[in-house]
Formats: structure tokens, C-alpha cells, sequence
């Protein structure tokens, strides 16, 4: 195997080099299209009519863990026909190994290492993205379309001073940062306070009842599952054994709003209930969806009518009741004739993890499925099974059915959805946003991504850093978590060298035998954290 040619070269440009060079590339060539009407409909990203946008974002959801890559332990069959009618990505990336993170990421277009605090976000975290920020909501809103966020948040609400004020208005939050509506769970399931957020306001609230929310006990006597143990219906096996709600213990405290409170295993129901009326409220209209699924987070407590449909346990339900998601809001798009002018994105937000805090047999009832595929780690680190997820778009009519290996991610979908739009990126926005539509859509002469940087939980002290074939892994921590999932045990050395096209599971370490390779990787790692932006 060949290094990449940037990295056989004597004279080796820097990763930001690489990075203009490229951009300004992609942008030749999409003028020269838009220009010569050459290229066909999936190379004309600024067409008159550019599409809805729905992209649904699942959690903890591993590249193994759907039928459509070739894993069949379990079926998948609504996300597997997304993935034969549309285009499905072998290196479809999110950035981080962590919800937060990846979600920040996402939405602002800016990898999350680059700002403190982006790490896992506590019950009572102020708005991690301040008001006003460029964001792929904000960018299409620009162009006209509406906006909306159903499902799990985790980002944070109210003023960094103050936090969430959960019984009065829930602002700065997603309304100042470019979205018209927003149904939300609004931290994890695994954490308190469960209620929805509708808009700027918990929603149900008895002000008679109030909400309150904090880190330690609110009296001697608050039922824990600790001391209530003996009572939940799912126990819980690290961390998680704080407030009791619905017989499962959380993260935190929380008294009061019972009006307000959510059962959850109703999550998915309503969530797609409300993005199925707001796509119909809006069928006449440019719109972007973010349905935030919470299918596989921890608690696992999937509809009574998905429990036992996998035979793997709660973690394979939450899959099943995952693919149901899917399959109905493509159905609602087909129903209302929308499915030609929309593009949908299916992703995940990290890789898998099993044992997550709760005793719900991921372990014990996983059989023969690997949630991973060929590749090492997951959830919480930066080898490949942490950030490498499923990713399809599909856009009926525009995107050709087919299988990419270009490298795309998550991080790049605020960019490439405005370019699509033909809206222009601000200077100081999307620091680490690319262009990269034109492997979203499918065309003939698509790049894709150059190089990626990987990061864990927002801490800045582990990284994964891929360029075409190579991966340098940064582990300033040396240690790895997740390892349950063929994931070497601590301590790891803080540099390892992989080459993916002969080793996927990241299994042989070839530093020694690539030293001058390692040290141009190391050398273009540090001057992209350091440089604050990657996007010219």
C-alpha cells in the first residue's frame, strides 16, 4: 500500500494547503457545470429548486448495527431501501465519538475540540451554541426555508450565567440559533428532567407543580436507585442511580413537573407524530427537519409493541423501533409527493457501546451481531468504530441508487446544504464546514473529504486524523474507553499509525515501519488544531 500522494511527496504541503487547493477545485468545477448545464441533475448543487432537507440522526448506532452493511443478525428494512434507492457511504463520518460533541458539530459546522465545555452536556448546561451562531438552520433559513428540531438536544438551554430556567422561558436555545419550531427531549434519556421542550417552554408544566433540577439530592428521603433499588424495572449497572422516573434511575435530581413527564417508552411515537404533522404543515414550503432520534441511547425502553421483535435484547428493539422511525417519515413524504424534492440524510451521531450504564443484556443477547463491522472501539473513542457510522442520502429522481467510498461527514452538512441553497458561508462561520454535496449527491468526478480529524468527548486530549488511507491516532490520554468492542485494553501509546486499506480494525500499529509518514501526520494534526479553522 502506497501513502497518499500528498504524503510520498518530498515536499509535502500543509493540511491547509491541501485543504485551499481543494475547495478551490470543487468550486471551479461546480461553476464550470453550473455554467456549461453539463454534469446532469446530481452534479447541479445551486439548482432553481434545491431540495427539502430531513436529516435523521440516530444514537449509538454502529456502522454493523443495519442490515444494508452487510450484517444481517438483525433486519433493518426501512433504512436498508433508503440505503437502495439513494447512496450509501463506506466512510460516512461523524466527527466525535460522543453525542454532544458531534451534534455541536453538526449543527455549527465547527468541530467541537475547538470550543470548551462541548463535551457531554449535564442536566442543567446553559446553551452550548450562543445565540446568533451560524448554523445549518440559520444558513437555510437565509434562503428562505423553515426550520425545525424533533427529538433529542443535548446542547443545552438558557444563559451561561443562569442555565435553564425550567419553569419560565428556555432561551438562548435552538429559536436563536436559526430554528422556527423545536419539540425536544432536552437533555439524553439517561439524564434528568424527563419532559419535552416545546418552542421555548417545558411543555404541560403545572405552575402549581414546579420543575426543579440539580446535582445533589433535594432531600434525605428522594427515592434514588440506590435506595429504591429493589424497586426499578430496569437496573441499572454503573453511574446511573440517582432520580427514579417510570422505574429507571437517572443521572441527577428532579422533583416536581409531573404533569409535565414523559413515559419512555412513548419517546419514538411522538416524536414521529409531531415531524409528520410539521412536514404536512409545510408541504408548501422549503423546509429543514433534524429528527434527533434517541434509538439505541441508554435507557433502552422501546414501545411495548418493538419489545422483544430482535431477539437481541432491548438494544436490537431500539434498532427495530429505530427502522420503524425511518420508515415513517419516508412514507409520509412519498404520501404527500414530496420524496422528489427532498434529500434525506440518515447518520448517526457516534458508534455503538453496549453495556451503557444499565443491565439491559446488550452483552448477554448479542449473539452473533457485531454492532461494529470490521472496524475496532465505538462510542467514546477515536478508532474507526467510533466515528464510522452508517450515513445514506437519498433524493429520488437527483441521487443515483449506488455505494460511495468517498469520505463525507457530518460536520460538512451545514456547507453543503448551503451550497445547495446558494447561500454563501459566512467568514467567521463554519470553521470546519466543506463543500462536499457533490459526493452527497452522487456525481461522476466526486472527491469528497481530503482529511478528517476525529476527536472522543471534547476534551482535546484524544484525536483520529485520516488522510485518503492513512489514520494517525493521537492519544494524548492514552487511554481508550469502550471495551466491550474489540478495543485493546489501557494503556495505548499516545501515536498509532494505521494503514485502512490493509487493516480496517486498526489492528496492526505500522508507526515504526512509517516514520516520516507519522511525522507529516502529527506535524498537519497539530497545525489544524492549532490554526482554529480548517475551511479557508
Amino acid at each position: 500500500m502506497r501513502p497518499s500522494a500528498s504524503l510520498d511527496n518530498n515536499i509535502v504541503p500543509t493540511a491547509l494547503h491541501r485543504h485551499i487547493r481543494f475547495c478551490q477545485g470543487v468550486v471551479s468545477l461546480v461553476c464550470c457545470l453550473v455554467v456549461l448545464g453539463l454534469g446532469g441533475p446530481q452534479a447541479s448543487a445551486q439548482s432553481a429548486d434545491p431540495p427539502n432537507v430531513i436529516v435523521i440522526m440516530a444514537d449509538d448506532l454502529g456502522y454493523g448495527d443495519v442490515s444494508c452493511y452487510g450484517h444481517a443478525a438483525l433486519e433493518t428494512p426501512h433504512i436498508d431501501q433508503l440505503a437502495a434507492e439513494g447512496l450509501r457511504f463506506t466512510s460516512g463520518y461523524c466527527s466525535a465519538s460522543t453525542c454532544t460533541p458531534t451534534r455541536y458539530s453538526f449543527l455549527t459546522g465547527t468541530y467541537a475540540f475547538r470550543e470548551d465545555g462541548t463535551g457531554i452536556a449535564p442536566p442543567n448546561s446553559p446553551a452550548l451554541i450562543p445565540a446568533g451562531t451560524t448554523t445549518i438552520a440559520s444558513l437555510l433559513k437565509s434562503a428562505g426555508y423553515h426550520t425545525a428540531v424533533i427529538g433529542k438536544w443535548h446542547l443545552g438551554l438558557g444563559t451561561k450565567d443562569a442555565g435553564p430556567d425550567w419553569n419560565g422561558k428556555l432561551s438562548p436555545g435552538p429559536l436563536e440559533i436559526g430554528f422556527d419550531h423545536c419539540f425536544l427531549l432536552p437533555t439524553t434519556n439517561d439524564r434528568v428532567p424527563q419532559v419535552y421542550v416545546q418552542d421555548h417552554h417545558v411543555l404541560n408544566l403545572d405552575p402549581a407543580d414546579p420543575l426543579w433540577v440539580g446535582q445533589k439530592k433535594p432531600s434525605p428521603d428522594h427515592p434514588t436507585g440506590i435506595s429504591h433499588r429493589d424497586t426499578l424495572k430496569m437496573d441499572w449497572s454503573h453511574g446511573h442511580n440517582s432520580t427514579i422516573h417510570n422505574g429507571i434511575s437517572r443521572i441527577g435530581f428532579y422533583t416536581g413537573g409531573n404533569a409535565a413527564r414523559f413515559r419512555d417508552e412513548d419517546l419514538s411515537d411522538r416524536w414521529v407524530s409531531e415531524s409528520k404533522q410539521w412536514i404536512k404543515d409545510h408541504q408548501s414550503e422549503p423546509f429543514f427537519l433534524f429528527f434527533a432520534s434517541h434509538d439505541l441511547h441508554v435507557p433502552r425502553a422501546v414501545h411495548e409493541r418493538f419489545q422483544g421483535s430482535s431477539g437481541l435484547g432491548p438494544r436490537g428493539d431500539a434498532i427495530v423501533e429505530l427502522d420503524w422511525c425511518v420508515g415513517e417519515l419516508i412514507s409520509t413524504l412519498k404520501d404527500l409527493q414530496l420524496d422528489q424534492k427532498t434529500m434525506v440524510v440518515f447518520c448517526s451521531d457516534n458508534g455503538p457501546v453496549l453495556d451503557d450504564g444499565y443491565k439491559d443484556d446488550a452483552i448477554e443477547k448479542l449473539g452473533d451481531h457485531d454492532p461494529n463491522g470490521p472496524f475496532t472501539g465505538g462510542k467514546y473513542n477515536v478508532y474507526e468504530g467510533g466515528t464510522r457510522t452508517p450515513l445514506i442520502t437519498w433524493w429520488p429522481g437527483t441521487i443515483r441508487p449506488g455505494v460511495s467510498d468517498k469520505i463525507v461527514c457530518t460536520v460538512d452538512l451545514a456547507a453543503s446544504c448551503a451550497a445547495m441553497a446558494g447561500v454563501p458561508l459566512p467568514d467567521d462561520g463554519c470553521l470546519d464546514s466543506f463543500d462536499v454535496s457533490d459526493a452527497l449527491l452522487g456525481a461522476d468526478d466526486a472527491q469528497g473529504r481530503q482529511s478528517l480529524v476525529q476527536q472522543d468527548n471534547g476534551k482535546g486530549d484524544n484525536y483520529g486524523y485520516r488522510v485518503g488511507d492513512w489514520k494517525l491516532v493521537r492519544a494524548d490520554s492514552k487511554k481508550a474507553n469502550n471495551m466491550h468492542l474489540r478495543l485493546v485494553r489501557d494503556p495505548i501509546p499516545q501515536f498509532q499509525l494505521f494503514n485502512l486499506a490493509d487493516d480496517p480494525g486498526e489492528t496492526n500499529n505500522v508507526i515504526d515501519q512509517h516514520p516520516d509518514v507519522a511525522q507529516r501526520m502529527k506535524a498537519e494534526l497539530a497545525e489544524l488544531i492549532a490554526a482554529g479553522r480548517s475551511r479557508p
